[in-house]
């Protein structure tokens, strides 16, 4: 079984003896966890199995001595990267045309480089996802929680 469904099981049965405020207030404070662990994660360039994102494309033209930024650096604020949570969920998404980006690099999608330029298809790089250490997170927040 998979430690994803086995954690969602187990704190399922918890967040039931909470009530909607403590629930809600327990699962902002899972989903900006989780949000920050994601932004540590892709700052690190990393796919939720801890292999290390495919590297861009060599460009065209570029000037010799450049230096190129990190991926996905302004993806990864909590201007695009948002932590929302509910009495009955907690989410970790992108918003606005950072969604879209996202969404490209996450699947492996074909898009544009440019407005007007060539169609490519990117490699798959996982933004968003689980790791082993996040659910261990998880589990000792919710196990930290005054209210159970």
């Amino acid at each position: 079984m998979n430690s994803l469904e086995d954690l969602t099981a187990w704190a399922a049965a918890l967040l039931h003896k909470l009530d909607a405020g403590e629930r809600r207030t327990l699962l902002r404070a899972v989903a900006n966890e989780l949000r920050r662990r994601q932004t540590v994660r892709i700052a690190e360039q990393r796919n939720p199995d801890g292999s290390a994102y495919q590297p861009r494309k060599p460009r065209l033209r570029q000037r010799a001595g450049r230096v190129r930024r990190a991926m996905f650096m302004r993806l990864r604020t909590s201007r695009f990267m948002k932590a929302q949570s509910d009495p009955n969920s907690a989410v970790v998404s992108f918003i606005g045309r950072a969604e879209r980006i996202a969404a490209v690099h996450q699947f492996g999608l074909r898009d544009r480089v440019s407005k007007g330029g060539l169609e490519v298809k990117y490699a798959q790089r996982q933004l968003l996802g689980f790791t082993d250490g996040d659910v261990e997170a998880i589990t000792t927040l919710v196990l930290a929680n005054p209210s159970l």
